[in-house]
């Protein structure tokens, strides 16, 4: 609504309260004043809403102003707003109808006094502290002698020919592969991730070298990114960063394993030098030859006065204890022997008296004999009757006799 439109309406009764807002709100937005306006002021009541828009004051001494940052322009931002916070905004004053309130509707920001970029940069920093990805106690030692080493870095800068050149000089033993990627610009953090994430899932390599040569805040800010950060902190395989100079520090740097001031020295601290290892491996031959040529000095000793000595003399002496401790066994055994044989023969003895005694034939040489008839022995006469056929066995010999006559004697039987 207009001037004239306004006037066209006196005597026609008031405006609504939106109209009048409306109407207002216009003014505003006519005003060239107002829609290119820069404010410097502290943040103060900093809002960030689930939609991504900003809603905050600015104030200074003696006045404050309501603001807000769509969520469009707050996505181009470099840093997080906070309260205390002095910046410079730009942007356009208008009218909310809804309330009737004004307000500065802010399209850009950046801190008054620091760069947007470094404040950026301090604030991750901090974060990331907090968080504890560059804690000393979890870095990962650098292999000391890596037979792999992987850089992530522009295939055609200087810091891959500077490093390509240093590890030739110094351990031409390792195999160095390189990830092409982009080093500054759009996409160049995507493309770093993906290097760190593929050398270390690959397992293809040692040691890996991230970096780049030289160059502004603005150059080096793909090495300042979260999402790299966190890539290298994620990451097994160990991280060196080489990014710009030696005065140039970036996040990567911090979470990195180790941080190197330039390409080459990242390069000169991921290898030893071969000439090294060459004059320390002559060096070591040399005190092994010593060493050997004193252990066998020694022991030629050992084994001269061991010629000497009474048992290579006279070998016999080793044996000196066994014989001695034979000869006993030989006497215990022998005395055992005789005893066990002694006692045999006594009881042998015996036997053989019981058993003479028991011999028939001891009998006949008394003058007995032995009456048989047909294989049997004849116990008494009542057995026999006149005319059998009997044998009568003498000590020497026997008779064979017919039978004539027989006499059983009666026993007696007492008065």
């Amino acid at each position: 609504m207009d001037i004239s439109s306004l006037r066209e309406r006196e005597g026609f009764g008031p405006m609504t309260v939106s109209e009048l807002n409306t109407y207002i709100k216009n003014m505003f937005d006519g005003n060239r004043l107002l829609t290119g306006v820069s404010v410097t002021g502290e943040i103060s009541n900093f809002t960030r809403h689930k939609s991504g828009h900003l809603y905050f004051s600015v104030k200074d001494n003696e006045g404050q102003i309501r603001a807000v940052m769509f969520r469009s322009s707050a996505a181009g931002l470099k840093f997080l707003p906070e309260n205390g916070m002095r910046v410079i905004l730009r942007g356009s004053v208008s009218v909310f109808v809804r309330d009737g309130s004004y307000q500065l509707y802010v399209s850009s920001m950046q801190p008054d006094g620091v760069g947007a970029l470094y404040l950026a940069y301090e604030q991750l920093k901090e974060r990331l502290s907090c968080e504890g990805l560059f804690d000393v106690a979890k870095k990962k030692p650098i292999p000391r002698y890596p037979e792999r080493i992987g850089v992530i870095t522009s295939p055609t800068g200087a810091a891959v020919r500077d490093i390509i050149n240093v590890l030739g000089r110094r351990y031409p033993l390792a195999a160095v592969y390189l990830y092409p990627a982009l080093v500054q610009g759009e996409g160049a953090e995507e493309t770093l991730v993906k290097g760190i994430e593929f050398f270390d899932k690959s397992h293809l390599v040692d040691t890996v070298i991230i970096g780049r040569g030289g160059g502004s805040i603005e150059d080096l800010w793909a090495f300042n990114g979260e999402g790299l950060a966190r890539a290298i902190y994620r990451a097994d395989v160990p991280i060196i960063s080489a990014v710009g100079h030696e005065t140039d520090f970036t996040i990567c740097d911090f979470v990195a394993d180790l941080r190197a001031p330039t390409p080459s020295a990242a390069a000169e601290l991921a290898s030893p030098d071969v000439r090294e290892l060459e004059l320390l491996v002559a060096n070591s031959t040399d005190r092994m030859d010593r060493a050997l040529m004193r252990l066998t000095e020694k022991m030629r000793e050992r084994l001269a006065k061991a010629a000497e000595g009474r048992i290579m003399t006279d070998p016999a002496l080793i044996f000196e204890p066994y014989c001695e401790g034979a000869r006993r066994l030989y006497e215990r055994a022998n005395t055992a022997f005789s005893d066990t044989v002694s006692k045999a023969r006594i009881k042998m003895a015996g036997a053989c008296g019981r058993l003479e005694a028991l011999n028939p034939l001891s009998v006949l040489s008394r003058g007995f004999c032995i009456a048989e008839r047909d294989g049997g022995v004849l116990h008494t006469a009542s057995e026999l009757s006149v005319g059998d056929k009997i044998s009568v066995r003498f000590a020497d010999g026997a008779a064979f006799a017919t039978v004539t006559e027989i006499n059983i004697h009666e026993s007696d039987c007492g008065e």
